[in-house]
């Protein structure tokens, strides 16, 4: 029979990693990770001079306002997230984290990452409130009122890659408003696709996301999808235009854009589930080779 104090510890171990288990659920990790991953790679495409400590403080300081926005949205739809399968287990919605806890939680963070952010500039700082406000104030509310929401949603998410210029040049750059143009037009068929898969779970909540008029599942969604992928293509020649890449890079992101079109109107004409599966995990793989081909193309044109 095992100690009365060795079963105490073994159910505070239990509770501690659950306890971190939500956090990260809260602050949706890996999705704060990815989001982040497109601030660095702008942050390593504009900086004249790399350093490890820009790096790190820029990383830690998006993942806490990331993170923060996140946890901000599920406190907001808390009521709402019970009601769908794939939001039901997080930590606020099933009543295993308090409001309060998930709210001073959010607090810290946004401070932390704010303060992180402003150290490099004072326009790095306030984008990422701008990014944190429009997110958990505009875009989180408009789900359930409007298929706008979208393109609302789109301006913070977006936002990464111009803080991340910001943070390794001072100020917004050319560079910023081409990556910023990729990142917006990307969010459009990768959040579709997904909206079409969840559909029935957001309906649940109440949620109006998919762009046919009707707000079924039918091919308008897939021709929407298509269309903003189309838009790609032009920008994908825009760092070369403004002198910060090579025309290869550029032909090489062209290239991209057209493999994420194809898929877009794969979605448009079989207008099925499977089909938009692979155009969601098209769009997951689209941004970050695309950031990559930016970034190795610099280093190429440095060396």
């Amino acid at each position: 029979m095992k100690k009365p104090s060795t079963v105490t510890e073994s159910l505070s171990i239990n509770r501690d990693n659950l306890f971190v288990k939500d956090l990260m659920l809260l602050f949706k990790f890996r999705l704060s990770f990815v989001v982040v991953l497109s601030s660095v790679f702008a942050y390593m495409i504009a900086a004249p001079n790399l350093t490890f400590a820009g790096l790190a403080l820029l990383w830690v300081g998006g993942f806490c306002v990331t993170a923060a926005a996140n946890a901000l949205n599920q406190i907001l739809e808390r009521e709402y997230d019970i009601q769908m399968v794939r939001t039901a287990g997080r930590p606020v919605a099933a009543g295993r984290m308090t409001v309060s806890t998930a709210l001073i939680s959010a607090g810290m963070l946004s401070l932390v990452g704010l303060v992180i952010l402003s150290a490099f500039n004072p326009i790095t700082g306030f984008l990422g409130m701008v990014a944190l406000i429009s997110y958990a104030f505009l875009y989180t509310p408009l789900k359930r009122v409007t298929p706008f929401a979208v393109v609302v949603g789109a301006f913070p998410g977006a936002l990464p890659v111009i803080i991340g210029v910001t943070a390794a040049v001072g100020e917004i750059t050319t560079l910023a408003i081409a990556l910023f143009g990729i990142q917006f037009l990307w969010q459009f068929a990768h959040f579709w696709a997904i909206a079409w898969l969840a559909d029935e779970d957001y309906k649940k909540a109440g949620f109006v996301l998919l762009p046919s008029k009707s707000g079924k599942k039918d091919s308008s969604v897939g021709l929407h999808s298509f269309v903003y992928s189309v838009l790609l293509l032009p920008f994908s020649f825009l760092p070369w235009v403004f002198g910060y890449c090579s025309i290869t890079a550029a032909f090489f992101a062209a290239i991209l854009a057209a493999w994420y079109c194809y898929m877009g109107w794969q979605f448009y004409k079989k207008s099925d589930d499977q089909s938009a599966r692979k155009l969601m995990f098209a769009s997951f793989l689209y941004l970050p080779l695309v950031l990559m081909v930016y970034f190795f193309d610099t280093i190429w044109l440095v060396l």
